[in-house]
């Protein structure tokens, strides 16, 4: 089997899920969709069952935070089809005040980590999941470092003052 073209998959997507897939960038070659938590499980059910497409491997799986966006935290799939050797990102984006998704443990076992580091930096709660707890913080840590909550500086320091510099 050859590599399958991004307008071949984009067409497969569409018919299978009549517009509740949509396309959001193809860079580098590499096509990125959009999709919704409520249908997230049958779209990666489907792009790893589907004998044309056949991508068997998460290579990732992570998330992301806007601040400025209406849904912020978005968490993405990487996924990879070594039959064709084509990849594929998918994104989901969820309010911050509701950041519960379904869990992919159940196609994959290897996102069962992957979901925990998720968790433990961005907060979002993969509903399912066998053993959702924190993996690299410790467990009494109540903020999620990843997020883009805080200041870039410190506004108490000093020594970066304008009159030190001669302004």
């Amino acid at each position: 089997m050859g590599k399958i073209a991004n307008e071949e998959l984009l067409q497969k997507l569409s018919e299978k899920f009549s517009g509740q897939v949509v396309q959001t960038g193809a860079d580098f070659g590499l096509l990125t969709v959009e999709t919704t938590r409520e249908i997230i499980t049958e779209v990666l059910t489907y792009l790893k069952t589907d004998a044309a497409l056949q991508f068997i491997f998460l290579t990732d799986l992570t998330a992301i935070h806007y601040p400025e966006r209406e849904n912020p935290i978005g968490v993405i799939y990487h996924l990879h089809s070594l039959a064709t050797n084509t990849r594929l990102r998918v994104k989901v984006y969820l309010p911050i005040d509701d950041l519960h998704i379904p869990s992919a443990t159940i196609l994959w076992d290897g996102a069962n980590w992957m979901e925990r580091e998720t968790y433990d930096f961005f907060g979002v709660i993969f509903d399912g999941h066998p053993d959702l707890r924190r993996i690299l913080n410790v467990d009494d840590m109540t903020v999620f470092p990843m997020r883009r909550e805080y200041p870039l500086e410190d506004p108490n320091r000093v020594d970066k003052k304008d009159y030190f510099f001669g302004r």
